[in-house]
């Protein structure tokens, strides 16, 4: 218990860094928040827990192609609120644009051979 306590601790300080860090300069913000950190500590956690390689690689490669629909949620969220959209529904419509374009990258993966 005490190592999942640490676990969510160190992740959850991450979270609260960034948006520290976000308030004084939104630029710097979005810098710390692009850098992978959370994936780099599941891998940590994930080599520490099961020191599986294979496991690792697969977690990996599966991060890289959930990151790509993900990135229009970076664009349509922004546009959404400079066009008057309120902070919520902006919100809600990046993260449902975001679980669609997922379901189209495994449904389009699939196709290749390629299990997420």
């Amino acid at each position: 218990m005490l190592y999942f306590a640490v676990k969510a601790a160190l992740s959850g300080l991450i979270t609260a860094l960034v948006s520290e860090v976000a308030r004084r300069s939104p630029a710097f913000g979005a810098l710390v928040a692009s850098l992978p950190l959370i994936s780099i500590f599941a891998v940590i956690w994930l080599w520490r827990d099961t020191g599986d390689s294979a496991r690792i690689a697969s977690q990996l490669e599966a991060t890289f192609w959930y990151v790509l629909p993900s990135l229009p949620m970076f664009l349509v969220v922004p546009a959404m609120l400079r066009n008057g959209t309120g902070f919520w529904p902006a919100l809600t419509a990046g993260c449902v644009l975001t679980f669609v374009l997922y379901l189209i990258t495994a449904w389009i993966l699939a196709r290749y051979g390629i299990q997420l």
